[in-house]
């Protein structure tokens, strides 16, 4: 079938290489070349949340770490990747106990404009990072840091020092701020429902202090120092989108306080204060981070690309939407960006202001959105790509016999989200009679057919210590029980139910034997919607779907970064589904000193998390790389990243012109 197939697959790939390279215009062709996939969303770190956004980024950027291969290869040839000093920190420290770095900034690391790399830029972009306003769905990757979850959602208690932006911004736009006033919270006034008890009484600091949303009258207390006396001024705020205080007269007749309330005034926001939270600069070049307990992978998060920094004059002079564009941006790492052409390619230059620009050898790099793969990997036959990154799965068993087929597992699940709330998603048998309907042997043997291994649990194997939950495999006959069970046997009276995915060939041939698979064991009528990458991100991140294709790549090789995710209302949750024992499991984890201790709280919040369904695990990845022989510095590994300012190109070998043989014998 694939050798009939074949030619035909050639020819329109080869029409659609030709269509693409006319496109290209005037531009030459860069040293590097790779397809992304799909259009990115965003150049932001703080915004961005996805594999092809990381790519651009981590070549635009540098935190204070950056994660290199480090070691030898394991029996699969993965090179180990280990954050280490070699990005804008030279050196850091870590105290006896763990909770405590110390990173020293290297004197010649420039913005692309000049301007010095500082403690203060990265003090102050992990503020912006973790600013409710800024809602960067990673920023739960720094509630490691002392304070900073208080920071982010708003976890006030009387007594708490906080800060107070008023209401006197000079543009729409987050930053620049507005006035920054910093008291002590006095009084906390909240809705009956949001308290104790019905007389607001105050929240002790000691107590379990509850995220602050909606409505809130916060009595603040400042002083002022001057000619050796102090003053005392205490104000009276509700925070204010557009300036109005409407609906604070009825939060105010429920107030039994002492505070006069006649003179409310608005504000943007309160806070608890930044100047609190464990990110301290000590000196141009020395920033202080200080964790609530040792947190073995963090080095990995300061190594990730939502923490690296952004230049503060840029954002704030061109705001949050428009400061990445190539007429604007300013950035500090390996390459800068020169044009972007949306759903084409965007060019990235070497950037000389760079600190090891010596030892970076492209000076040119063209990051390519193809959304077709048969287009992508002709393109990479005739020359015009030196890496693909989504070869087409038609084509795997012919490519993996090929010397420039770079694959090994790595940590990474493919999933399907469950929106919980959607009836009738939101009864956890329908969602289990989903999952055991699904023959995910079939989509990886005959689907994907790279070597990936069908999955029953949503962590990937290969962590140390960790023996995962073990969940059931295919299983039609309880599937049809449990689906009679929420009273829909045979699938008779359950509505319709749509699948949603990102354009991509893939995603939609696995989707196609999933409806097959749900309308032959169950019955059920199955719709399929395919979104391009940045409305898809949309869609999940609003709740708009039902199913949706989903994956996840581990940030670093612990359970932690396959689990946090789902805790109740988490940015990455995007499901809709929660669980206190969840929640609870793994909060206690983020503080277990006893390795094994904490590896059982894992694997019980993954057994939870799977027996409610609130995701279908599909298969774990298979890494899947096309790289031209002339390229060096690629390395597999067991996140499937592969830094740009590592690679080097051997001058003297052409690239790959050539087609694939028809015989796959």
């Amino acid at each position: 079938m694939v050798r009939k197939f074949f030619p035909l697959l050639i020819l329109l790939g080869l029409l659609g290489a030709v269509v693409w390279a006319v496109s290209m215009g005037t531009l030459p062709r860069a040293d590097f070349v790779f397809n992304n996939g799909a259009e990115i969303k965003t150049m932001d770190p703080a915004q961005a949340t996805g594999s092809p956004e990381g790519r651009v980024i981590n070549a635009l950027f540098e935190g204070l770490l950056r994660s290199m291969p480090a070691g030898e290869p394991d029996e699969l040839g993965r090179i180990p990747m280990k954050p280490v000093a070699r990005g804008m920190a030279d050196r850091f420290t870590v105290n006896a106990d763990g909770t405590v770095y110390r990173f020293h900034i290297r004197e010649d690391a420039r913005w692309t404009n000049g301007d010095p790399v500082t403690a203060t830029d990265f003090a102050w972009s992990w503020m912006r990072f973790l600013h409710p306003e800024t809602a960067s769905e990673y920023n739960y990757q720094l509630f490691y840091v002392r304070g900073a979850e208080k920071f982010n959602t708003v976890q006030l208690a009387v007594g708490d020092k906080v800060e107070v932006e008023l209401a006197d911004r000079k543009t729409p736009e987050l930053f620049p701020r507005g006035t920054i006033r910093r008291g002590i919270l006095r009084e906390l006034i909240l809705p009956a429902a949001d308290t104790a008890d019905s007389d607001n009484q105050e929240v002790d600091a000691t107590d379990e202090v509850e995220a602050i949303s909606g409505k809130a009258i916060f009595v603040v207390e400042f002083q002022s120092e001057s000619s050796n006396t102090v003053a005392t001024e205490t104000i009276a705020y509700a925070v204010s989108a557009d300036g109005s205080l409407a609906g604070i007269d009825e939060l105010k007749q429920t107030y039994t306080g002492d505070f006069p309330l006649s003179d409310i005034q608005p504000c943007k926001h309160v806070l608890y204060d930044f100047n609190e939270v464990g990110i301290r600069v000590l000196s141009p070049q020395d920033l202080e981070v200080t964790l609530n307990s040792a947190t073995a992978f963090f080095p990995e998060l300061v190594a990730f690309y939502p923490l690296h920094p952004v230049h503060r004059g840029c954002v704030e002079q061109y705001g949050a939407r428009r400061f990445t564009k190539a007429e604007h941006i300013v950035s500090n790492g390996p390459f800068r960006l020169i044009e972007r052409r949306i759903r084409d390619r965007i060019r990235l230059t070497k950037n000389e202001q760079y600190w090891n620009a010596a030892e970076v050898e492209l000076k040119s790099i063209d990051v390519m959105s193809i959304q077709s793969e048969t287009t992508s990997l002709n393109m990479y036959l005739t020359g015009q790509l030196d890496w693909d990154t989504t070869p087409p799965n038609t084509m795997i068993p012919i490519l993996k016999k090929r010397d420039d087929f770079v694959s090994t597992p790595f940590l990474a699940s493919y999933f399907y989200r469950i929106n919980t709330e959607k009836p009738p998603l939101n009864n956890p048998l329908v969602r289990r009679a989903l999952n055991l309907a699904i023959d995910k042997s079939s989509i990886v043997d005959n689907v994907v057919k790279g070597g990936q291994s069908p999955a029953s649990s949503f962590v990937p194997p290969g962590m140390i210590g960790y023996e995962g939950y073990q969940g059931s495999g295919h299983n039609v006959k309880l599937a049809r029980q449990l689906l009679a069970e929420a009273g829909y046997p045979n699938g008779k009276g359950l509505p319709q139910i749509e699948i949603l995915y990102n354009t991509a060939d893939s995603h939609r041939d696995i989707a196609e034997v999933i409806q097959q698979d749900w309308k032959k064991n169950l019955g059920i009528n199955v719709v399929l919607r395919n979104l391009e990458w940045g409305s898809f991100l949309d869609s999940l991140r609003t709740g708009d779907y039902m199913v949706a294709r989903s994956g996840w790549i581990g940030d670093y090789p612990d359970p932690n970064t396959f689990l946090d995710m789902f805790v109740t209302g988490g940015p990455n949750n995007q499901t809709n589904w929660g669980n206190a024992k969840y929640d609870h499991n793994i909060k206690l984890a983020k503080s277990e000193p006893d390795p094994a201790a904490r590896m059982q709280l894992f694997v019980e919040a993954e057994t939870i998390l799977m027996e409610e369904q609130a995701i279908m695990p599909i298969y774990f990845y298979v890494s899947k790389n096309m790289v031209q022989p002339r390229i060096e510095g690629f390395h597999a590994n067991l996140q499937d990243i592969h830094p740009l300012h590592l690679i080097k190109i051997r001058r003297e070998e052409s690239a790959t012109n050539d087609s694939i043989s028809e015989d796959t014998n």
